[in-house]
């Protein structure tokens, strides 16, 4: 019997915990049908969440059908706790996501939906309230392939499977061959394309009235794949901390291996210390109930009890560490504690708390000497103050908040810090650069080990890694910043390790100052639902909060605006909207990250942060003369250093692709020009033109024969396509991330290529160790491609073309390839470097570049 672990997720009230109910109700798990307004639920057991009647806490309950075992874990549906839902998404094996008929799709439901193409997770839809929905089945699934994707295909109860095949043949080609030919498709092909996302069934139902939910489950049994666990090492992803009486637990699923109580686990703590630990106990929770047991294996969700420093988002095992949720709080709260409570002494406390619950953020400001804590809005809010109340016995309260602002570098800069007191020294040099929105801080070296050893070099990117680092116009947090060492010098004499950190952080601040920096604020995307009367009213109100939007449908009663705009200024309009409507309108917000802010002087001015009064983020260095040493203020360091980067600060010229075909002999290379380079560097061509066997009577002969027109000689480009990838930094960084991203984009360089040279070409791609390839040749956008076949290189391809072709072709190889060019050169073939080409398409960039704005001035 296959196990599959299956995550409920949806926008909040769109009937998510009572799918569950009902799902456990109809496997026979329960006996009694919970509801959330008579607070029963078997899932929703904390205070918090039976007053709101909301989930807030993730909890998995296990039911069974008769092909399968089910581990459900229903998640919460506010948009306060995304990341607890997020934390779950790469534990699972398929995903329920439910869409209230009435409702539709909302912001924070098309947030859901990228998170699951995040983290690639199969995912089948259940349209909720269909039973009470004034739109029809039909027309809410072209609503939801419109909004979400073409391969949402409903599945209704009523239709045979003939009905289910013609819907399902758009989707592939060999659905639509096997229709044709009046054959049923197979329901593991079927799986197949909903384990590979290339399918989403829409299912319709009514969970509080248990409407379609035997047919829910019997499709999750029909059209399921159990995944694969190959590993025999021990691995598991840690999801959730959590106390149950008086007992640390730690929530986490086997990805590998298998796991026994009393089994010794390695792991390191937060703050890096190794720790090696006994399991105590292993639990199997449903709701709050457990079964102990002795051992479970990959696929299995247990909570173990015995790890004392085990966090969310540790891998253990052969698994490595999760990445930090893509959603992070967007506010900053101060808790006030009552008087006589030592903050000091309770931030220790409260970080019990952060344990079980990572979205509450929380942060000691040891300058301000308080506790702070970075949430996403007024839900947290209560279960932090909930949570302090019921575990230490304290009524605190949290302040108005602040808007959580970030800061990016605003140009590239080289900082630079130098740490010289008496017997001290460490020189550092940082080159900045500023990255796109949402990129987060990145470091890198490009120091050879002979310009710095690599201790030294691992020594300052640890100290780039630790630090938090700050802005310099209100002291907000650095992000979009990549920060690459590019220069370093140590003493080997007196060199130590916290001398490499003083110069490194210095360094930073140094260039940050001298760059300057950009003020982020939150933006949001909302969907306001108003009548029509209160429009004029809306629009106003959005144009004064800057915000950009557009009119999604209007029905004569009901308008629905969307757009984006700063959190600072919508945070507070949800309760204007509800008393100017009357309560008839809803406003819906979802984080949509970081943008420049709209009132960056405002804020610097309310904030009145001076960096070089930061004693703690100093830009300044420190230098050594006359056996002592002395500070030099940041704008004179460039004057004192003792090294010289020699990185160009401009900016890269972009390469502008040609499309003006009348252009073509004007910027290209010619072959006389290749020709005399083969021959000053090679020597002459010793190649034998290809002539007819001479007969004793090709005299006479020829006086019969008709004389042939001279024939010319037609131009061939061959291409090594790999070799080009993997030579062009453009492609390459993109191959890094996909090699089929890299191949598209070669192509559609070489599409404008063809178009605007008028070349026959022909671009080899190498195959060889595909197995069973058969390889593929066809044609795009004007010339050939070639993926070659198993076994068989693309130089071999491309020297065996060379000679198919003979001598009516003038032939150009581009490659890197040494070997490939010293074949070519020999066999008389004109070669052409992968960088000779990349200037060539370049240098035709730019002259059109020039002569466009010429035209333009003319004009």
């Amino acid at each position: 019997m296959k196990k599959l672990t299956v995550g409920i997720l949806a926008h909040v009230d769109a009937g998510k915990t009572t799918l569950s109910e009902a799902l456990l109700y109809r496997s026979g798990r329960l006996r009694a049908l919970g509801r959330v307004d008579h607070k029963n639920t078997y899932l929703d057991t904390n205070a918090v969440e039976r007053e709101r009647g909301i989930t807030i806490f993730s909890k998995q309950a296990r039911f069974s059908t008769s092909g399968c075992e089910f581990i459900l874990l229903d998640t919460p549906g506010h948009v306060d706790f995304s990341a607890e839902t997020e934390r779950t998404l790469s534990l699972l094996d398929y995903a329920i996501l439910v869409i209230s008929a009435t409702d539709g799709v909302q912001n924070h439901t098309r947030t859901l939906w990228q998170l699951l193409e995040f983290y690639r997770v199969p995912t089948l839809l259940f349209i909720n309230k269909s039973d009470i929905a004034i739109k029809q089945k039909e027309e809410l699934a072209r609503e939801l392939a419109a909004s979400l994707s073409p391969a949402c295909i409903p599945f209704f109860e009523a239709d045979t499977k003939a009905e289910l095949d013609e819907r399902l043949a758009v989707l592939d080609e060999a659905f639509l061959e096997q229709f044709l030919a009046e054959e049923p498709i197979d329901c593991g092909e079927i799986a197949r394309l909903i384990a590979e996302r290339r399918l989403y069934p829409c299912l319709f139902g009514s969970a509080l009235r248990l409407f379609g939910i035997d047919f829910l489950l019997d499709t999750l049994d029909k059209y399921t794949l159990e995944p694969i666990y190959d590993g025999t090492e021990f691995g598991a992803k840690v999801y959730k901390i959590a106390r149950a009486a008086y007992t640390r637990l730690t929530y986490m699923k086997l990805t590998s291996g298998s796991l026994t109580a009393r089994d010794e686990l390695c792991y390191l703590s937060p703050d890096g210390k190794r720790m090696s630990e006994k399991v105590s106990q292993i639990r199997l929770y449903s709701g709050e109930k457990f079964e102990q047991v002795e051992r479970v294996s990959a696929g299995e969700i247990c909570a173990v009890s015995g790890l004392s420093a085990t966090y969310v988002g540790l891998g253990l095992g052969v698994e490595s560490n999760t990445c930090k949720p893509i959603l992070e709080p967007i506010l900053s709260y101060r808790i006030q504690l009552p008087d006589g409570c030592d903050p000091v002494r309770y931030f220790p406390l409260f970080k019990e708390l952060e344990e079980e619950e990572p979205s509450l953020h929380l942060y000691w400001n040891a300058s301000l000497r308080q506790i702070e804590a970075r949430l996403m809005g007024e839900v947290q809010i209560d279960l932090l103050k909930r949570m302090i109340s019921d575990r230490f016995s304290i009524a605190c309260e949290l302040d108005a908040g602040t808007i959580l602002y970030k800061e990016k570098i605003a140009q590239k800069a080289i900082g630079v810090g130098h740490f010289e007191p008496l017997r001290h020294y460490a020189e550092v040099q940082l080159l900045l650069e500023p990255q796109p929105n949402g990129t987060g801080l990145i470091f890198d070296t490009r120091l050879p080990e002979n310009a710095l050893d690599t201790n030294w070099q691992r020594l300052i990117l640890s100290h780039l890694y630790e630090k938090a680092h700050r802005g310099v116009r209100i002291g907000a947090a650095l992000t979009d910043t990549k920060i690459t060492l590019v220069a370093g010098k140590a003493h080997l004499k007196h060199t130590e390790g916290g001398d490499f950190r003083e110069a490194t952080l210095r360094a930073v601040r140094h260039g940050l100052m001298k760059a300057g920096c950009e003020l982020l604020e939150p933006y949001c995307r909302f969907h306001l639902e108003l009548p029509c009367a209160y429009v004029g009213r809306s629009t106003s109100d959005l144009q004064l909060k800057f915000a950009e939007f557009e009119i999604l449908s209007s029905n004569g009663e009901v308008t629905v605006l969307s757009g984006r705009a700063p959190v600072s200024e919508l945070y507070e309009y949800p309760r204007e909207v509800i008393s100017y409507t009357r309560g008839e309108g809803r406003l819906t917000f979802t984080p949509d990250g970081y943008d420049l802010c709209h009132n960056a002087d405002e804020v610097i001015a309310a904030v009145g942060y001076d960096p070089v009064s930061d004693l703690e983020n100093t830009p300044h260095s420190v230098f050594c003369a006359h056996g002592a040493g002395f500070v030099v203020p940041w704008n004179e360091v460039d004057n004192y250093k003792h090294l010289d980067a020699n990185i160009s600060l401009a900016p890269a010229a972009e390469a502008i692709l040609p499309k003006a075909a009348s252009l073509a002999k004007k910027y290209q290379l010619s072959d006389e020009e290749l020709e005399s380079i083969m021959l000053r560097e090679f020597g002459p061509i010793k190649r034998r033109r290809y002539s007819e066997p001479k007969r004793k009577n090709a005299a006479a002969d020829s006086r019969h024969r008709p004389k042939k027109p001279p024939q010319s000689e037609r131009q061939m480009l061959i291409v090594d396509g790999y070799n080009v990838i993997y030579a062009w930094d453009s492609l390459k960084e993109i191959a890094d991330f996909s090699l089929e991203k890299a191949r598209e984009s070669l192509m559609d360089l070489l599409s404008n290529y063809v178009a605007f040279t008028k070349t026959e070409l022909t671009l080899v791609f190498d195959a060889y160790l595909v197995k069973d390839g058969v390889g593929s040749d066809f044609l795009h956008d004007g010339y050939r491609v070639v993926f070659t076949k198993q076994d068989q290189t693309a130089d071999t391809f491309i020297e065996q073309m060379m000679h198919e072709l003979g001598p009516n072709y003038r032939i150009r190889v581009v490659t890197g390839d040494r070997l490939l060019q010293f074949s070519a050169v020999h066999s008389g073939i004109l070669r052409m470097t992968t960088k000779e080409f990349e200037s060539e398409i370049i240098s035709v960039g730019n002259e059109i570049t020039e002569f466009v704005r010429k035209l333009a001035e003319r004009k």
